[in-house]
């Protein structure tokens, strides 16, 4: 299939012919309540046409969890018009559990939360202008979809709202914001040809995890003849990901066993979210298919200290100018005032941020000294052992500040939200981030969350995130994200059997 056929339908059509909405496509939820701009209906009107001449047979409409997880629908051919006008519903409960699929509150009792009771129905509405043909999948299309109630107001809990709201707010202080993905994960190969009876497991007790080996041995970083012998990894994903109309840079050999990395060309940050998502989701269907299990678990078992991390690269954009807004001027180095203030914010707000960019409970463990990754809140000028690194002043790729604290499954549209409201906020107090550090695990600077928990338990003490957000929306996120380190707390490790069982 080439290449154009599963290019998303992009704003203004794109440059294609771009045939709009029918009049029998109008009226319904999404006309009702003005859920789409003409962008958006033109786009519509080409994702039919592609249909028709592609002839495909299914489209999956998904939407990203709190988790940064798709969950959706495949609807037949036939029934993509009417979702395309109403949107299509799910249960509202699926907003409401932590990672084991779980749910953390009541959704059968008064003290339910509000939009929530009864597991009622949210709706998903489709956004045509993200839609896709995969590559892997015959004859099925692929759309991200955001979420409203039946009434046909916002959801608080969808991410991917919750970064547009705060885009806009970036756009109202005079700003665009540009972002860059680096995005390291492990790829095994399969061991286990069926789903075995001990891999099946419930809301609260996940099943055994795959059995899988290594594809590639470690320890020599970017070694050319060890990425080769995984060169059958790299094409799948290279013509998966460009089929999918990605903008995939690059494919890299990590330092650790079995550890690759995708870079992807910079870009919106609405646009580097959804991209995030897309990828994550490709990558491991791809490999699943192949005979691989890939993963964007920051510490599996056997990673010894080469954890995999997600490096943020952000650059803001004057709206009014089109100036580079972290450039440094003629009596600056590095950045500008506009850049140190934001780097000011990035820095303040660093521990409650990271039950963002680190939200699951094995993030945690890849924050150790030494290791190429941060554990303190400090930055530094081209210095990959900060938190913040300060690269590209006075080059062609311009001034940027690369966070090099989250971990790869984190949610795109939150981790990327809570670097806007760290950084707007450090913008409007003009905080300063300090002198840059050449030693970035001296023993007296400011420690990252140590774990899941300290990192909620900072979020909910910072009201700049309150504010941003609404304190509903942290009240909900923190009462996942406890839940979720409280079962991890209960649970007896292997490191305890081991430990204290023979010995005592």
């Amino acid at each position: 299939m080439p290449s154009v056929d599963a290019r998303p339908v992009a704003e203004g059509g794109g440059g294609w012919d771009a045939r709009p909405m029918l009049a029998a496509d109008r009226g319904g939820f999404v006309d009702r309540h003005d859920l789409w701009t003409q962008a958006q209906y033109a786009a519509a009107g080409q994702l039919r046409r592609v249909i028709d001449e592609l002839g495909l047979e299914l489209v999956r409409f998904s939407f990203a969890d709190q988790h940064g997880v798709l969950h959706g629908k495949t609807l037949t051919r036939a029934a993509v018009p009417g979702a395309l006008r109403s949107g299509l519903t799910a249960p509202s409960s699926l907003l409401l559990k932590d990672s084991s699929g779980r749910s953390a509150f009541p959704v059968f009792t008064p003290d339910a939360p509000s939009g929530f009771a009864g597991a009622g129905d949210v709706v998903l509405v489709p956004d045509p202008t993200t839609f896709r043909v995969l590559p892997w999948a015959d004859r099925t299309g692929w759309v991200l979809c955001d979420l409203r109630f039946p009434d046909g107001s916002p959801v608080p809990f969808c991410t991917r709202s919750m970064l547009r709201n705060q885009i806009d707010d970036l756009s109202t202080s005079g700003y665009d914001m540009t972002v860059g993905v680096e995005l390291e994960f492990h790829v095994y190969r399969a061991e286990e040809a069926a789903l075995a009876a001990d891999r099946v497991g419930g809301p609260g007790t996940p099943g055994r995890p795959p059995r899988v080996g290594p594809v590639s041995g470690g320890a020599q970083l970017l070694h050319e003849e060890g990425l080769d012998r995984v060169d059958d990894v790299v094409q799948l994903l290279q013509r998966g990901l460009t089929t999918l109309d990605l903008p995939l840079r690059s494919i890299e050999l990590e330092f650790g066993p079995s550890q690759l990395e995708i870079t992807m060309q910079a870009g919106s940050a609405r646009d580097a979210a959804d991209q995030v998502v897309l990828a994550r989701s490709a990558i491991r269907q791809i490999c699943r298919r192949a005979g691989y299990h890939a993963t964007f678990m920051s510490r599996p078992a056997g990673a010894a200290t080469a954890s995999t991390g997600w490096h943020l690269h952000q650059s803001l954009r004057e709206r009014a100018t089109g100036r580079a807004a972290f450039d440094p001027g003629p009596d600056e180095t590095l950045m500008s005032s506009t850049a140190r203030h934001w780097l000011g914010g990035l820095l303040a707000h660093a521990p409650a941020a990271a039950a963002f960019s680190t939200p699951t409970v094995n993030g945690y463990k890849r924050y150790l000294p030494f290791s190429l990754a941060p554990d303190r809140v400090v930055w530094g000028a081209d210095n990959k052992g900060a938190m913040v690194r300060v690269v590209g002043g006075g080059t062609d790729t311009g001034a940027r500040l690369e966070n090099r604290s989250g971990e790869p499954a984190a949610n795109p549209y939150l981790y990327i939200a809570s670097q806007i409201v760290s950084g707007l906020d450090g913008l409007r107090h003009a905080i300063d981030p300090g002198p840059p550090t050449e030693n970035p695990y001296a023993a007296d600077a400011v420690r990252l969350p140590q774990s899941l928990g300290a990192a909620v338990d900072a979020l909910t003490a910072d009201p700049v995130f309150a504010d941003a957000f609404g304190a509903r929306t942290i009240d909900w996120y923190a009462t996942l994200k406890r839940d979720e380190f409280a079962r991890y707390l209960a649970h007896v490790s292997d490191w305890e059997q081991r430990e204290y069982l023979d010995l005592f």
